[in-house]
């Protein structure tokens, strides 16, 4: 029941939103935002709220809609009648707006609405802010859980989704699919590889699910890569070519990892270092499902990495690498001190880091564990006592060598005043006699001789066993009652008294006693096999690691299965992408299918013959009528016919443009045609001239190799970032055939200099080459080849090197500032060093991180800075407004992700001192 004092609050805030003051109504729902964060009910005021949805102000409006996500699902009904303003909203300028209004409408659970969803999800899916799409990747499991029926629709919605190249979208469409429809790995082909690239910049949630996705893919697409066999050329792609009679000769040839399951294994590996812990294990199951068994070890650093976290991340781990320790004991012999016990631990960690030095216990480190046990069994934690005493007899039995010492470890330990102590030694040993019962006469005649001082139950009754059972193997005769008559005269019960009053009908002969007595002593002296003593995460393995069903051990719901290896590979052409280019008359399309490997080589795609140009000349006499008759050309594989009067082309493309756009403006009536800040690329303000080592000259035999970023658009293709290489001999011989391996190991497109057919010693030559990182600072790795040997080299990009500086006015800066905020909006405050206070230091300090161009500002203490990302084109703007002694950096760009970056980076320069 809610206290007089809170509902006194609630009418003071009813009335400040009921009020005509835009300023009471944002305090009122910023107390509002604070009670729900508080974990209070505000349920009440939903008819107050829900009024100003309409508001006109953006922050009002944006605090309205964080309430009403909160409780459209528990009121309903009012929600329903402001339906039509959630979908007025979804038109909104606004992309926070839009997604808001949008969140609301799938919160709405009444099945009547369910078009009215779905039709604002395909709207959405297409939306051009990637934070709406990313939302409605969210809805659809909303409207799925809601309306099974609509499952056909939303996977179209999801393979739309799927094609997005935003980082932002690719978590949350990923989860869809799981949600939706995970059989459907058809959906996946074509996106395999854009996902395995992108998966290094997106958010850690989405990294997760779309590894285990990936995870589950991988396992239905390649073979196994633990045969005895197989062949870990890690930059070998003749699969890639393989004709369909190649490959079924190559079945008796030796195992050669795919391409694509390399590609996933090597852009997973740098998220072992994230600081997210259910990153690292998700990539840590990866590896332990697909990867080679000898590259397995590099998981493991990582996962004791994460034993220093809070007990609950300590317990998953420990259980993970539980299951692991027990199949390969090698990985965690090595960090074995990492699991010994702490007295702060928990009894849970207890118990599995006790598990862990069980399973890796072996015949050169058991003296070292035994030691660590006897001081375990001394513990004041009882349970954890009893666990050690239970990894005692495992170790016994696992490794003979120590079964005699562990025997007598566990005979002293029934002289020790804790009875939970002695009960338990007397359950381990029983087990451990069970083997070997007759080469134990000593241990057995010692237990009965401890009898009268065991009081415990479970001890009582275990030693009861032990002498009964064991006690013909050893010459002693009871000088008293037998311990089995003194235990039923200790503890009677009615259950206990049936139990021997049966007993005594079967072996004791008298009249009325029937058949069965003849076979007493075979039914209760029969030999019974010996207990195994074995780890209880033996069988996790058949989950997958990291899942609710291996920590519980149970299937739990919505649990998927691994599947068996393939026996024979799947067709690999289905994860080609076809390459859809536009030629320059403007309507005709040429589509290519190949792989991501060999279409970045190809640069004369952007070639035309010049029977192109001449049907080019055609169409922009004839207009628009003539465009609708014109029929593409049939697909050429690899065109080399070069234009060489590039002059009147490009002329005549402009006029065709501008025949395009007066037609579609007489078409819309439009009265003014918004025309975009033209993003052309200028010249760069500062190149740097520090070179980058790509090649120590010991680790190339000689040959060693710098790069450095050139900042200039690259001369190969438009999406590529320009790079001068330095090869220099350091040898005393020539060196031959210098060149770059066209086996590629990465996703990027890499255009390769010229070979140098000879290199003289102590000589040095300059290259060009140039790299598509697809806007992120994703590491380009390949192979730098002599004629002899070749080397495995790798550039990796700072975030500014990804930019191509561009002008504009002062004017067109605020405005295309104004459009990307929000999510788009990166800023941080930060105290300047007084160097770095003049125009002349922030210019320099700014381009000097990142390749952008100077902005003319009219306002003083403010500087500007654009540019634009190389492959995608999209824009990036820097501003720094100083206010002594602070200065405030705000990026504004699409690329959130690139804009986080570039932001810590401008920091680190303008906060440090010098040059």
């Amino acid at each position: 029941m809610l206290s007089p004092w809170f509902l006194c609050r609630n009418e003071d805030l009813k009335e400040m939103l009921e009020s005509n003051k835009e300023s009471l109504k944002l305090e009122a729902m910023k107390r509002i935002v604070g009670l729900i964060a508080k974990g209070k009910n505000a349920s009440e005021l939903f008819p107050a709220v829900v009024k100003n949805v309409a508001s006109k102000n953006i922050e009002l409006k944006k605090l309205v809609y964080v309430y009403l996500v909160r409780y459209a699902e528990e009121q309903q009904d009012l929600a329903l009648l402001s339906i039509s303003t959630f979908q007025r909203a979804l038109k909104d300028p606004n992309q926070l707006i839009r997604a808001s209004a949008l969140r609301v409408l799938s919160s709405i659970r009444v099945p009547i609405i369910v078009p009215i969803m779905m039709l604002a999800i395909k709207e959405a899916a297409t939306d051009l802010s990637p934070y709406v799409r990313k939302t409605a990747a969210h809805a659809i499991q909303k409207l799925f859980s809601l309306d099974p029926d609509q499952k056909e629709h939303l996977i179209e919605v999801i393979e739309k989704l799927l094609k997005d190249k935003s980082t932002l979208v690719a978590g949350s469409v990923v989860m869809a699919f799981e949600e939706v429809c995970p059989d459907r790995i058809d959906l996946i082909h074509k996106n395999y590889r854009k996902l395995c690239n992108l998966l290094v910049d997106v958010e850690e949630w989405g990294q997760v699910v779309i590894i285990h996705m990936l995870t589950r893919y991988a396992r239905t697409q390649f073979v196994s890569p633990w045969r005895e066999d197989a062949v870990f050329d890690e930059n070998s792609e003749k699969a890639f070519y393989d004709s369909e009679e190649e490959r079924r000769v190559d079945q008796s040839k030796p195992y050669i990892m795919d391409p694509d399951h390399r590609l996933l294994l090597r852009n997973t590996k740098p998220l072992l270092q994230s600081r997210n812990t259910a990153v690292v294990m998700a990539v840590s199951q990866l590896y332990w499902h697909l990867s080679p068994k000898h590259e397995l070890s590099i998981i493991t650093k990582s996962l004791v990495r994460l034993l220093r976290s809070h007990r609950e991340v300590q317990y998953i781990v420990l259980q993970n690498i539980a299951t692991m320790s027990i199949q390969r004991k090698g990985m965690f012999e090595p960090f074995m001190k990492s699991f010994y016990v702490r007295s702060t631990d928990a009894t849970h960690i207890k118990t599995l880091k006790l598990e862990i030095l069980t399973n890796l216990a072996n015949e050169a480190n058991i003296s070292t564990i035994l030691r660590e046990f006897q001081t375990y069994v001394k513990s004041q934690d009882k349970a954890f006592a009893a666990a050690t005493i239970q990894a005692i007899g495992c170790c016994a039995t696992n490794i003979s060598e120590v079964t005699d010492t562990c025997l007598n470890g566990l005979v002293l330990l029934l002289s020790n005043r804790d009875e939970t102590v002695v009960a338990e030694s007397v359950v381990v040993i029983k087990k451990l006699l069970q083997t070997q019962p007759s080469q134990h006469s000593d241990i057995i005649k010692h237990m009965a001789k401890l009898f009268d001082n065991i009081t415990v139950r479970d001890g009582v009754i275990h030693i009861n066993l032990t002498l009964d059972v064991f006690g013909e193997h050893c010459l002693f005769r009871w000088p008293r009652p037998s311990p089995m008559r003194r235990t039923l005269s200790n503890f009677r019960s009615s259950t206990l008294l049936d139990r021997t009053r049966f007993i005594r009908q079967l072996i004791v002969p008298n009249e009325k006693s029937g058949a069965l007595s003849k076979y007493a002593r075979r039914i209760l002296m029969a030999p019974k096999p010996a207990p195994v003593l074995q780890s209880a995460f033996k069988d996790r393995d058949r989950f997958q690691l990291g899942t609710l069903s291996h920590t519980l051990n149970s299937q739990a719901s919505g649990y998927l299965e691994l599947s068996d290896w393939p026996a024979v590979a799947p067709d690999q052409s289905v994860r080609n992408v076809e390459v859809v280019e536009p030629q320059k008359n403007g309507n005709a399309v040429k589509v290519e299918s190949r792989s991501e490997s060999e279409s970045g080589s190809e640069s004369s795609s952007s070639e035309s013959s010049s029977e192109s140009r001449s049907e080019l000349d055609s169409d922009s006499d004839s207009g628009t009528d003539q465009k609708k008759n014109t029929k593409p050309k049939p697909v050429q594989s690899k065109p080399v016919i070069k234009s060489t009067n590039t002059v009147p082309f490009f002329v005549n493309c402009m006029c065709s443009l501008l025949h395009l756009c007066v037609f579609l403006a007489c078409q819309f009536d439009a009265v003014s045609w918004p025309v975009r800040v033209s993003l052309q690329a200028s010249s760069p303000v500062f190149v740097p001239e520090t070179s980058h080592e790509l090649l120590h000259r010991m680790t190339g035999k000689g040959l060693s190799a710098q790069y450095r970023f050139t900042r200039q658009p690259c001369i190969y293709g438009n999406s590529m970032v320009s790079l001068q290489l330095t090869l220099s001999n350091r040898t005393d011989q020539a060196l031959e055939n210098i060149h770059i391996s066209e086996k590629s190991s990465t996703g990027q497109n890499i255009h390769r200099f010229n070979a140098i057919e000879r290199l003289e010693p102590q000589a040095s030559v300059t290259v060009s080459m140039g790299v598509d990182f697809n806007d992120s600072t994703q590491t380009a790795n390949f192979q730098l080849c002599t004629k002899e040997d070749e080397f495995s080299v790798s550039i990796q990009p700072a975030v500014g090197e990804l930019l191509l500086p561009i002008t504009m006015s002062e004017a067109d800066f605020t405005k295309e500032q104004g459009k990307l905020v929000g999510m788009n909006e990166s800023s941080a405050t930060i105290t300047i060093t007084p160097e770095n206070v003049s125009s002349q230091s922030v210019n320099r300090k700014v381009v000097s991180v990142a390749n952008l161009g100077v902005i003319p500002s009219g306002q003083e203490n403010i500087y500007r800075f654009a540019g634009k990302t190389v492959s995608s084109g999209s824009l990036v703007l820097v501003s720094v407004a100083l206010k002594d002694p602070d200065a405030m950096i705000t990026i504004n760009t699409e690329k959130t992700v690139m804009g986080s970056m570039l932001l810590r980076q401008v920091k680190t320069a303008l906060t440090n001192s010098g040059p």
